[in-house]
């Protein structure tokens, strides 16, 4: 490979060098030229199973866990109401998702700045069961030069059987992800009996048919295309690398001039870097990518590389860390800065906004109360000859347990209550209650009076006050 070094680093900035690659005749980006990854094995590979497994359990498991006689993770549409564990969100509450979502921007911005791509390689759901599809495949059609020659048979009954059971295994998982990720919309018992039995609704075989082809055709046939061609963070991860941002890099200086060697030559006699040029670095990339090209936007962190190459520098008897995680400035010769203002600000932004996430998650009240004046006149004079004010109120009580709530009024001296001022509700109801306050005109002292509404619970002594106006004669 020709590699052309383009527009040195202007003094002071931190963006990375550019380089332009002559890959040859192959094309690997063209969808047709399939990837067949090689297995490995290794400190990052173990690692990023364990951390796959981690994440496959809890999407797992989170549905089918209760929590007071309810499942314990149920996103109810229906009844606009999302239930995690104690807590209960309403759309009143859906702020919470705004912030949640900023958090979640931010800590990725963090992480990439720092680590580099690695929650593509160590976290993202596409590489999860894009793994999962792929140790099927080596299950059934065995290891990488099998599979190669495998498709370059012709049609014949062993063929026939492996290709069948290894889609029919895709299928099988695909469809259970699809009616898993459905379970945090629906319980999740009734969901497989009702699906399975031919009870589901239109719309449960619908979302379970698309989602399911969407993982089959995303983790067993798509695979590197969703990150090299369709991934937006694959494109604007650049603007957050820098020169010391961790990636995964060959050490050019060590490893040129690459080439073939015995065992028990001397390499360095021979005029050859620490590379053997064995290409297992390229077989093991899940994206097709040749590391010793320089950084590259397709490349997902995984580490796969470091431990196909830590492993022949071990039979070499070389020294490890030819292809490692390191930065540019490493590489070059430099020493990396870690706390750079850029990291600093993201971590800072992360860490004020889940301060601000969780002061209004533990703020969130159980019982809501919304005030609506009368739009139709500020006020009238009832049969008694007062100044009587109409107002609407909504009652949200928030909670999973039946309460009982009283409503009083403040600020509004002599006033008349006229309506109920004891509300009994049941978990999670709605109620609009229009009550009407009276007062005699001499008693008010103004033309506009801001007064207060008070719902308290009797049972807890929790109260939310509402603020509202009181409108007499000018």
């Amino acid at each position: 490979m020709s590699q052309q070094q383009q527009a040195p680093k202007a003094a002071g900035t931190q963006r990375i060098k550019v380089k332009t690659v002559d890959v040859g005749e192959v094309d690997r980006f063209n969808p047709s030229n399939r990837i067949y990854v090689r297995k490995t094995d290794g400190l990052w590979t173990q690692l990023r199973r364990r951390m796959g497994w981690i994440m496959m359990v809890l999407f797992l498991a989170l549905p089918w866990l209760r929590w007071d006689d309810r499942q314990a993770v149920l996103f109810d549409l229906g009844e606009r109401k999302f239930h995690v564990f104690a807590l209960t969100i309403w759309p009143q509450d859906l702020i919470l998702l705004a912030f949640l979502l900023m958090m979640a921007a931010f800590a990725l911005f963090f992480v990439t700045t720092f680590l580099g791509r690695v929650w593509c390689g160590y976290m993202c759901p596409q590489s999860v069961w894009t793994f999962i599809f792929i140790w099927f495949e080596e299950k059934i059609e065995g290891a990488r030069n099998k599979r190669m020659k495998l498709d370059k048979a012709p049609w014949s009954w062993d063929k026939l059987w492996r290709k069948t059971a290894k889609h029919s295994a895709w299928v099988a998982v695909a469809l259970f992800t699809s009616l898993t990720f459905l379970s945090y919309f629906n319980s999740a018992p009734s969901l497989y009996a009702d699906f399975f039995s031919g009870n589901a609704s239109f719309s449960v075989y619908f979302w379970g048919t698309f989602f399911a082809a969407a993982t089959y055709g995303n983790a067993g046939w798509m695979r590197e295309i969703m990150c090299i061609h369709m991934c937006p963070y694959a494109r604007f991860q650049a603007v957050m690398f820098d020169s010391d941002t961790f990636i995964v890099g060959y050490d050019t200086k060590r490893g040129e001039t690459r080439g073939p060697r015995g065992r028990k030559q001397d390499h360095k006699a021979m005029g050859l870097g620490d590379c053997i040029d064995c290409n297992l670095c390229v077989q093991v990339c899940p994206t097709g990518i040749d590391i010793r090209n320089g950084l590259q936007y397709e490349c997902i962190n995984c580490g796969a590389c470091i431990d196909a190459c830590d492993e022949v520098m071990t039979k070499m008897n070389y020294s490890k860390g030819l292809i490692s995680y390191t930065t540019e400035r490493n590489l070059n010769g430099g020493s990396s800065n870690v706390a750079r203002p850029k990291l600093i600000g993201y971590g800072a932004a992360f860490g004020a906004i889940l301060v601000a996430f969780f002061y209004m998650l533990v703020s969130l009240s159980p019982l809501q109360l919304d005030v609506l004046r009368d739009r139709n006149s500020l006020y009238r004079h009832n049969s008694a000859g007062q100044l009587e004010n109409v107002y609407t109120l909504k009652l949200i009580n928030k909670s999973e347990q039946q309460q009982v709530f009283d409503l009083s009024l403040a600020n509004l001296e002599g006033h008349q209550w006229i309506g109920p001022q004891q509300v009994q509700m049941q978990g999670g109801e709605v109620v609009s209650l229009p009550i009407s306050i009276a007062i005699e005109p001499g008693e008010l002292k103004r033309a506009v009076v801001t007064v207060t509404f008070t719902l308290k619970n009797q049972q807890t002594g929790a109260s939310v006050e509402q603020e509202s106006r009181f409108f007499g004669e000018l």
